[in-house]
């Protein structure tokens, strides 16, 4: 039997996505392990985690709770015209790191799937059609996942922005083979999407 502090760390490292048990015994024994500063910077940080961070009411991206808006959508050097949709608010920084996008972003919050009970009414779409005319758009690039759920919901969102505004400009970020993957590894999506955009030599 393990000390019981010690089982009630290794219960709540195991409730982290994608954290067995095992994995969830050695950080809580690396924790054990460590000085008791390293402990203490871990809890600091996760007590002030819901209180100092929120969602933008505009782009629904995270931010610091002090701000009223997304730095991302505030910056007068942001191309307000020019909306990036994403399924969640990580998914920004992918593409930030990039530095080559300097129009605004707005996220979804997710993407449809019937199985796990997330519908388009759970989504922020609706947000993103008031955006769209609020902010006089003219392209909105849809960064959903290579997913049937982001696929999914890139099709519906296609359908409702075209809608609305039959003029407005809709693109996909392009699909294909990675770098370094051999043919017999990719997924049927995947090559699929990269039959579609080939491109020519």
């Amino acid at each position: 039997m393990l000390p019981h502090a010690l089982t009630e760390v290794i219960e709540a490292l195991g409730m982290l996505p994608g954290v067995g048990p095992k994995t969830a015994e050695r950080y809580a024994y690396y924790l054990f392990k460590s000085s008791d500063q390293v402990s203490s910077n871990i809890a600091e940080a996760l007590s002030s985690l819901h209180d100092e961070v929120k969602s933008c009411p505009v782009t629904f991206a995270l931010m610091d709770a002090t701000d009223e808006v997304s730095p991302l959508y505030n910056d007068p050097r942001r191309d307000k015209t020019t909306i990036l949709v994403v399924e969640e608010p990580l998914d920004i920084y992918a593409i930030e790191q990039t530095k080559t996008y300097n129009g605004t972003y707005h996220v979804l919050g997710g993407a449809i799937s019937p199985i796990d009970g997330i519908t388009p009414e759970q989504l922020h779409i609706g947000e993103l059609i008031k955006r769209v005319n609020d902010d006089n758009a003219k392209e909105v690039i849809i960064a959903t996942n290579p997913s049937v759920e982001g696929e999914s919901t890139a099709l519906l969102l296609e359908k409702l922005l075209h809608e609305q505004n039959p003029n407005l400009k809709l693109t996909r970020l392009a699909r294909g083979l990675p770098l370094g993957v051999d043919l017999s590894y990719a997924d049927q999506i995947t090559l699929t999407a990269a039959l579609e955009n080939r491109t020519n030599l």
